[in-house]
């Protein structure tokens, strides 16, 4: 049977396409079975090879679909979603979906930075302890997540099975300071070359790259920044009544 589409409509029939596919994937027509191929949405909705490449192109491009090599596209069943404006565990966020979240260590030392010792007001030269690590769910990697805090209370870290924990969990059971509150910065990036290596990503990928200053009563207690993959993670924000949002122009 051919799927109709307005031939007459100002509208191109890629973008017609398009978003007659999304309206099919939000009802969960795809979830038990395989995504149509190019072939088959040619003759199911009487367009040319070209108007299907080109609307699964824009589904490519904002990660519902993917292609992968030897199944051709594929719904991304593998994104999790976060909302803005809360103080949130990478990995509660991830094993609520029901995804197993796991870790490799890149580094775990004391370490001296200044700039993250200017994040945390404290003078440059000062002790923290740094855990570095790159973030899997499912076996396959999210993001590479970079934190700093005061050795002050953070040594006993180093000590921590870093395979399957989170950071927040670890800080509560040895009576650390554990950050109720701060602010975090959102920001679009191409990942540079080791990032990228560790995200298994192109060149021409895009992730998120966020900051995130978390404080406990009110004194910096943490500084954190992460890379993660575009392709895997969505943030959504709630514009209900009594909501806020500040949005802000890029300075550079």
């Amino acid at each position: 049977m051919i799927r109709q589409l307005e031939r007459s409509s100002a509208v191109p029939l890629w973008s017609q396409l398009e978003t007659e596919l999304r309206r099919r994937l939000d009802s969960g027509e795809f979830s038990d079975g395989p995504f149509p191929t190019d072939l088959e949405l040619t003759t199911d909705y009487a367009v040319s090879r070209h108007t299907v490449r080109e609307a699964i192109r824009h589904l490519n491009k904002t990660g519902v679909l993917k292609r992968e090599r030897g199944r051709g596209t594929v719904v991304n069943r593998a994104e999790f979603e976060q909302s803005l404006g809360t103080l949130y565990s990478l990995f509660q966020s991830i094993e609520s979906s029901g995804v197993k979240q796991t870790s490799t260590v890149l580094e775990l030392a004391v370490v001296n930075d200044a700039i993250a010792a200017s994040h945390l007001e404290l003078d440059e030269d000062v002790d923290l302890v740094l855990l570095a690590r790159v973030r899997f769910a499912s076996g396959v990697p999210l993001a590479v997540d970079r934190a700093w805090m005061p050795a002050s209370f953070a040594e006993p870290l180093l000590r921590v099975d870093w395979s399957r924990t989170a950071l927040y969990d670890e800080l509560r059971s040895m009576g650390a300071p554990v950050p109720t509150h701060g602010w975090e910065r959102l920001t679009p990036t191409i990942p540079g070359a080791s990032d990228r290596k560790l995200l298994d990503l192109r060149k021409v990928d895009a992730a998120f790259y966020l900051e995130r200053l978390g404080k406990s009563d009110g004194t910096p207690v943490e500084w954190r920044t992460t890379t993660i993959r575009g392709d895997r993670f969505r943030f959504v924000t709630d514009w209900s009544s009594g909501s806020s949002t500040s949005l802000k122009p890029n300075a550079d």
